[in-house]
């Protein structure tokens, strides 16, 4: 779902895509990804899931859901560090999800300990990267892409400029593959909530070029790929006092939730990038990554 909202900074027009009201769950590029991995676990006949990442991230919450709905035991590796309480963990003791803790350097050796205790049970798990990494992650964003296609073809636009929360980076890179499988000249910029260059640029590169690569379509380069880490601040979940006023600003004009961590840096990233650019005059398009639980767990800042 595309929404148009008018004019924007230096007379732009700014569209939203709306993942976030993609009707699973809360929504959001993982819901986006989750579905398509599921798939793939139906059709591999796998009866279990393992995944990584933080107990209150949007990606392990959907991946909980999906197999608590589907009665797949779901286990979740997860740093020491993320311990903390959310809406989105609160939600995995809902699921029934068996967390297990480790320390960040551990993970990959807790990871393969699960798969390997599960396979001597008998049973057949299906590994999921954390955050959706991975061809199949990237796919969903480049199916995403033949919807923005399908809504420049009806309004007979076109967009100069998609703008987006970038974290693992397939949802960058499935855009990137999109835009070349369909030869369009849109610029996809990927605002970094976390990582910095150049190891956030050469994650996005690595999973545009394995997607391209799985089809026989050849790679492109690093100067292609258009992430930017100058509005990360301290990291993964920090912000400011500009984020908070900008989430609050698009809440009250636009009805739309913002979180801190991913989309409301990425919306404040968007409007900076904007001005210090002197972009005038043409169309943006922010896609909404989702992250509602999260709106609501730094609701008391405003």
């Amino acid at each position: 779902m595309i929404q148009s909202f008018g004019n924007f900074h230096n007379e732009n027009k700014l569209y939203i895509m709306r993942d976030d009201l993609i009707p699973y769950s809360f929504g959001g590029n993982k819901a986006r990804k989750a579905k398509l991995f599921f798939e793939d676990i139906e059709n591999k006949g796998s009866d279990s899931v393992v995944t990584y990442g933080s107990s209150s991230s949007n990606h392990c919450r959907i991946i909980a859901n999906l197999a608590a709905s589907k009665k797949l035991p779901c286990y979740i590796i997860t740093p020491n560090q993320t311990q903390v309480s959310t809406f989105n963990n609160t939600l995995l003791r809902w699921f029934g999800t068996s967390i297990i803790p480790c320390s960040i350097n551990n993970v990959k050796d807790t990871i393969e300990e699960v798969l390997a205790g599960l396979q001597l049970k008998g049973l057949n798990p299906y590994l999921i990267e954390g955050g959706g990494h991975g061809n199949i992650g990237t796919r969903a964003y480049v199916n995403a892409f033949d919807e923005i296609i399908d809504y420049e073809k009806k309004e007979n636009i076109k967009f100069d400029y998609i703008f987006h929360a970038s974290g693992t980076g397939t949802t960058q890179a499935g855009l990137i593959c999109g835009k070349l499988i369909n030869k369009s000249n849109v610029n996809v910029i990927g605002i970094s909530i976390a990582r910095k260059n150049p190891r956030g640029k050469l994650v996005v590169l690595e999973s545009v070029n394995s997607f391209l690569n799985s089809l026989s379509i050849e790679g492109i380069v690093e100067d292609d790929v258009f992430f930017t880490d100058k509005y990360i601040l301290n990291g993964y979940g920090t912000f400011n006092d500009h984020i908070v006023r900008k989430a609050k600003e698009v809440m009250i004009n636009f009805g739309i939730p913002l979180d801190y961590t991913y989309t409301g840096k990425a919306f404040w990233g968007m409007e900076e990038y904007i001005k210090e650019n002197v972009i005038k005059e043409k169309k943006m398009l922010f896609i909404h990554t989702g992250g509602t639980p999260i709106f609501f767990d730094n609701l008391e800042v405003f």
